[in-house]
């Protein structure tokens, strides 16, 4: 066992919202087997899901056994909890390449490969539930649990209090089936504790009723609190969406940027929760930042571990390096490394011009400020070169003459002009 405490470690970093008495002493017998479970509705994992993973790599950490858990036969149902609509099911073929894309992210973070006995599992409840016909269920788990229990779980309680367009009998089962996943868990690898996001603890403490009265077994729940940003408003998401940890969805410039643009008091939480920095590195980081909250250092180094661990630190520099673009003095070479995704998101929101290709190798004056406006005029444009305040793709431009060609075309398409020290001109080469 490692002389970190699972509970301990969790606490101070403000990821436990409820304990069920037992499950402390359970901890301290020795190696304990925990699932936690994940939603498969997408091919890759977003932020949101980092908690649970977290958790799961911190139990890891402590020495005891973690079971990833894809919910493959839930994800058929769709979980009421916290939802006032029922969500789109999905077909096997989806659902086996999403478990594919969750399980390559995972490893990242949790040891699956080696022969330690804590080494951690993935599996998908599908393979389990496919099988098992209903008659089976209604008679082996159905008569076990009770409408009244089921009805007082709050979150079936709201739904049938008007909020959404009330529950299907499908839905209104899911804390039997997820209560199942405990029990098959139990009974086939002694899976003693389920941990999972406050909102789930009705579904899980159904999984320690079926226990109890099916195995005359003892299990527990850790839940930990839903997360949320400082001013209330739901953790993870953007105007554009879910901040995933596939690059393909967000890449790994726009990832380092949401961490790098939490407000202090978030990044004094999110540091505790999603990094694996000890409590002293933190407190001493907290104290440097408060007494110089500009310099952001919190966020600088929140942005660092969280995009060395899910993305690379190749990744991470590649991130630091396109910010610098926008912010700060970098060089051409810097800008010409980016990918066009990158260079698009960097430069995102920049007023973009069009410029035919056929107009390439005419004069820097007559190509900016005649044919596209990115100066009012060409005397305009002059007179702030020759002050130096233009820059062609990072370099000074210091001849209104000198011609832009097709050697100029950054990944062969963009050019990036810059007015003074904050205005930035997109044009693509069409």
């Amino acid at each position: 066992m490692a002389t970190k405490n699972f509970i301990e470690e969790l606490e101070w970093r403000g990821m436990i919202h409820t304990i069920m008495p037992g499950a402390k002493e359970q901890l301290e017998k020795g190696m304990t087997t925990a699932y936690l479970g994940i939603d498969p509705t997408a091919d890759s994992l977003h932020i949101g899901h980092l908690v649970g993973v977290m958790i799961l790599k911190h139990f890891q950490m402590c020495g005891h056994r973690p079971v990833a858990l894809i919910g493959g036969a839930t994800g058929m149902i769709g979980d009421p909890s916290g939802k006032s609509q029922e969500r789109n099911l999905l077909d096997e073929p989806t659902l086996r390449r999403n478990q594919e894309a969750i399980r390559r992210q995972l490893a990242k973070l949790l040891d699956f490969e080696s022969d330690a006995p804590n080494a951690a599992l993935l599996v998908n409840n599908y393979d389990w539930m496919k099988e098992f016909s209903f008659l089976d269920f209604i008679r082996d788990i159905g008569k076990l649990i009770t409408v009244n229990y089921m009805m007082a779980k709050d979150s079936v309680k709201k739904r049938f209090n008007g909020e959404g367009d009330g529950m299907s009998f499908t839905e209104f089962t899911y804390q039997l089936v997820q209560g199942y996943d405990f029990l098959h868990l139990y009974e086939t690898l002694d899976c003693r504790l389920q941990l999972g996001g406050a909102d789930q603890w009705g579904n899980i403490t159904t999984g320690t009723e079926l226990i109890r009265r099916k195995a005359g077994g003892e299990a527990y729940a850790i839940t930990c609190p839903l997360i949320t940003k400082a001013d209330g408003t739901k953790f993870g998401k953007t105007e554009s969406g879910n901040v995933w940890l596939d690059p393909r969805y967000t890449s790994p410039y726009k990832f380092y940027q949401f961490w790098l643009n939490v407000s202090d008091d978030d990044a004094k939480r999110y540091i505790r929760i999603f990094t694996l920095l000890d409590r002293g590195t933190i407190e001493a980081l907290v104290a440097e930042h408060d007494a110089a909250p500009h310099l952001r250092l919190l966020q600088k180094r929140l942005a660092e571990e969280l995009t060395v661990m899910i993305h690379s630190r190749g990744e991470y520099e590649k991130a630091v390096e396109a910010s610098a673009i926008l912010f700060g003095g970098s060089t051409a070479e810097a800008l010409r490394g980016l990918d066009e995704q990158t260079l698009l998101q960097v430069f995102e929101g920049v007023p973009c011009f069009t410029l035919p290709r056929a107009e390439l190798g005419g004069a820097f004056v007559e190509l900016f400020a005649g044919q596209l406006e990115v100066f009012p005029s060409k005397g305009e444009c002059r007179k702030l070169v020759q002050g130096g305040g233009v820059s062609l793709n990072k370099e000074k431009v210091t001849d209104p003459q000198r011609p832009v060609g097709e050697s100029d075309l950054i990944a062969g398409k963009y050019l990036l002009v810059q007015r003074g020290k904050k205005n930035y001109y997109l044009v693509t080469a069409e």
